[in-house]
């Protein structure tokens, strides 16, 4: 990757520059095969860098190229602006999964990014284009990366689709929610993003995924408690009603549980009693309800509205989140042929109020 902090200075210089480093490597490809085609990672670096040291004799290039290495972004910075980023493949194709969105290792100075790819697969070829050009997408490994494409069309970048310049974007102080933001624009009904930008989601997702049945009495109630809140939908009728809890389990609680449905309506219908009134076979979705009500209660009061929001699909406050809460599940339940009995509503307003 090459980065210039002042895109003018020797420019067109540091073009011919790269267009000789890439010839020169190429010639490499053709004449010693075996030989790059062991150069994979990190090896490819210093050898980059041996190549456009030679090539930048006798240019205002000449003694500045130097090897960043490390963790560091990118790996070759010319005279502290220019800077290249080098990545490799092993298979016949053009795409590997660049660097982070964040860009937290940046080196200072560097502005303009240029990406040096190497496929060292038969036969090997060398490309260089500007970094900004081709990534396509972001891609979750760890944390949000650029999906890099040598064959990008141009206009068909993530920076077109989100409609804001790579400049833009990594000068943000959260680069990430632009992003968050487009994909969730794309979302089909009952699908969800598994990742979200740090500065929104304090949790952390757990490194080892459990199945639900390992889990403590104590755990699988406050996932239950918390899905209750989260997913007013589960008191609905639809038939994917499962489906975004599912998800969340998985991607935000690592937490498998292959038969999603029966946590919340296993057991059947049961007679209720709400002060002196008796409601009679009340399903069991709305037992498990009830008789959580203060758990309940405490996981609204003590969840952000932002999260609130974004899990509700519906804008939400501190003063009236409780009462939104109700009315989204009343709205969802009026839907349930077993439940036109029930006055969802005003069961759990005096349950709320006790």
């Amino acid at each position: 990757m090459i980065v210039s902090v002042n895109s003018d200075q020797n420019r067109s210089e540091f073009d011919t520059l790269l267009g000789s480093t890439i010839d020169e490597l190429n010639i490499h490809a053709q004449k010693s095969s075996k030989k790059v085609a062991t150069l994979l990672g990190r090896n490819l670096e210093p050898y980059v860098r041996d190549v456009m040291t030679d090539m930048a004799v006798g240019t205002p290039f000449e003694n500045s190229i130097e090897l960043i290495g490390g963790q560091k972004f990118p790996d070759i910075v010319a005279k502290k602006y220019y800077g290249i980023e080098v990545k490799t493949t092993t298979q016949n194709h053009w795409k590997t999964t660049g660097n982070s969105v964040l860009e937290s290792t940046r080196v200072d100075d560097v502005e303009r990014i240029f990406m040096l790819f190497a496929k060292l697969a038969s036969p090997i070829e060398f490309r260089c284009r500007h970094y900004e050009e081709v990534l396509s997408e972001v891609v979750v490994t760890h944390s949000p990366r650029y999906l890099i494409d040598m064959n990008l069309e141009q206009g068909k970048t993530i920076f077109d689709k989100i409609n804001m310049p790579y400049d833009t974007l990594r000068k943000k102080e959260n680069p990430i929610r632009p992003i968050v933001d487009y994909y969730k624009s794309k979302l089909k009904p009952g699908e969800e993003l598994w990742w979200m930008d740090a500065e929104n989601n304090s949790k952390a997702s757990n490194i080892v995924i459990q199945i639900w049945s390992n889990l403590s009495l104590k755990e699988k109630l406050e996932l239950k408690n918390r899905a209750m809140v989260y997913f007013p939908e589960l008191f609905g009728n639809s038939s994917d009603k499962f489906g975004r809890l599912a998800i969340w389990l998985v991607t935000r609680e690592a937490v498998v549980c292959p038969n999603v449905r029966d946590l919340f309506t296993a057991g059947g219908k049961n007679n209720y009693v709400v002060g002196t009134k008796v409601y009679q076979k009340v399903p069991r979705i709305f037992l498990n309800l009830f008789d959580n009500i203060p758990h309940i209660i405490e996981t609204i009061m003590q969840t952000s509205t932002f999260e609130l929001s974004e899990y509700w699909e519906t804008k939400t406050t501190d003063k009236t989140k409780l009462v939104d809460w109700i009315d989204l599940v009343a709205e969802h339940a009026k839907r349930i042929q077993d439940a036109k009995h029930l006055n969802i509503k005003e069961i759990l307003t005096e349950l709320v109020l006790k």
